[in-house]
């Protein structure tokens, strides 16, 4: 368990280092012009390399909200479509709250700031981690079942 705990851990470095690093440094620095989109590609890069790097050992979630929507899930992971579908939700959503989908990428930063930061890290916990248990349960209860029905002969799969 040390180890799962400990790879999470680093992950989860790795993800704040990256992403929000590169949020501050370009926020810092607008002539380099990474802007949102590299903001984007910073945050799925780190959880792409970290999922195939940390995955073996700890599952590389990374996030509690990813965590709870995959619970008793099967095993193994797309590390590829994890990455690409968060730089995608970054993509989208950066310019509208400077985003984070993540309960503890959220809270790092969050008690550095404090104040109004702290104050609105309960929806940074209890939005990602509600979506979290959703997908899980939708994925359980209509994408898991119809991927187990074998096809009949000559229907193909439904």
């Amino acid at each position: 368990m040390f180890s799962k705990i400990l790879a999470e851990f680093i992950g989860t470095f790795w993800l704040v280092l990256g992403g929000c690093g590169s949020a501050v440094l370009a926020a810092r620095f607008p002539e380099l012009g990474i802007g949102f989109a590299g903001v984007s590609l910073a945050f799925g890069l780190t959880v792409l390399t970290g999922a195939y790097a940390l995955g073996p050992i700890s599952g590389g979630h990374f996030n509690p909200a990813v965590s709870v929507g995959l619970w008793r899930s099967p095993a193994g992971f797309g590390g590829i479509a994890i990455g690409l579908a968060l730089t995608l939700v970054h993509l989208i959503s950066i310019p509208v709250t400077n985003t984070s989908v993540n309960p503890a990428r959220s809270t790092g930063p969050a008690l550095f700031v404090g104040g109004w930061a702290l104050a609105q890290l309960w929806m940074f916990w209890i939005a990602p981690l509600v979506g979290g248990a959703l997908a899980g349960v939708l994925y359980r209860t209509v994408l898991q079942r119809d991927l187990e029905e074998p096809a009949v002969a000559g229907q193909g799969r439904r």
